[in-house]
């Protein structure tokens, strides 16, 4: 049920605290405030107190209004209290903290 993915990043994760919720659950259904640990221009990680498996679906919405639908792709207890939940962005709307070209234009810089 949980552990860490086994496959390369496409790109780096950059630390990065953004206020998140998170909804979809299918056992414990209801809203998550929470935060993200990192995040890409295709994913984040995020902490929930639910234990989430990997390929469910879930819903992630910022207070910029971000919205997207998310693959989970891992999900790891945490230490203290939780789990991290490594997350693919799918369907997407809005303005992600991250745009799409800046990975691609740090690339291009290396």
């Amino acid at each position: 049920m949980f552990g860490w993915h086994a496959t390369k990043r496409a790109e780096r994760r950059i630390p990065m605290a953004v206020a998140v919720r998170i909804t979809g659950h299918a056992a414990l259904p209801g809203v998550e405030a929470t935060f993200t640990a990192d995040v890409s221009s295709r994913g984040a990680r995020v902490f929930s107190t639910r234990p989430w498996r990997p390929d469910e679906r879930m819903f992630l919405s910022t207070y910029s209004g971000f919205r997207s639908v998310a693959r989970v792709a891992w999900c790891s207890p945490e230490r203290d209290a939780g789990f991290s939940v490594g997350l693919q962005l799918l369907e997407t709307a809005g303005n992600w903290v991250v745009p799409p070209d800046a990975a691609a234009s740090k690339a291009a810089a290396s």
